[in-house]
């Protein structure tokens, strides 16, 4: 199994960068085989999408490698930053100027959909808002997990989560991903968003 993992976010100190690449460490001990690529969305900087840029200049090539690597995998995992209850600006110009390549641009893959926040909603808006998106968009969402009160979730000497909680519900959202395409009906996700404990 091929994976695409990236985080949806800019930041140099991106504490959602930090839960996608452990999610993907934890990925190679529970689907021992799969190749992961890690993305930085730092290297698909574009100018701000706009119709009358994309009629003068076509679509950034950064954006066709984007949705070419997409299509070499065989499943997504991306972790969103939430800004004012919404993905960050820097990730939506990604995610305009791919979809004018293809308004399906996840282009049928299974996708887990996680956010690391500091606050107790754990990125609830952020996930709700994409999770609602996906499969307009061509995605097929298995599962999703929001773990909040990042402060206190994360040890970063020993670069795990300190709950046992929130490493469980890790392992089994990333699990959704070992079933085949149609053992799971698309757009029912297993919703594991850790309010209770964010």
């Amino acid at each position: 199994m091929r994976v695409l993992a990236f985080a949806a976010s800019n930041s140099r100190q991106s504490i959602n960068r930090t839960l996608v690449n452990h999610a993907t460490e934890r990925l190679g001990t529970l689907l021992p085989g799969a190749e992961v690529e890690l993305l930085d969305i730092h290297d698909y900087e574009m100018p701000i999408y706009s119709i009358d840029r994309e009629r003068e200049t076509g679509v950034p090539a950064p954006a066709q490698d984007f949705f070419a690597r997409i299509g070499r995998a065989d499943a997504v995992i991306l972790s969103f930053a939430e800004h004012n209850g919404s993905v960050t600006a820097a990730w939506k110009n990604v995610f305009d100027w791919t979809s004018r390549i293809e308004m399906k641009l996840w282009q049928g893959r299974p996708m887990v959909l996680l956010a690391a926040s500091p606050g107790r909603r754990a990125g609830a808006g952020v996930l709700d808002s994409q999770e609602a998106l996906a499969p307009h968009f061509g995605g097929e969402v298995r599962g999703r997990l929001g773990i909040g009160r990042w402060p206190e979730a994360w040890d970063a000497d020993t670069g795990s989560l300190v709950r046992p909680e929130d490493a469980a519900a890790l392992d089994k959202v990333l699990g959704t991903l070992a079933a085949p395409a149609s053992a799971q009906a698309p757009h029912q996700s297993e919703t594991l968003i850790r309010k209770d404990i964010s």
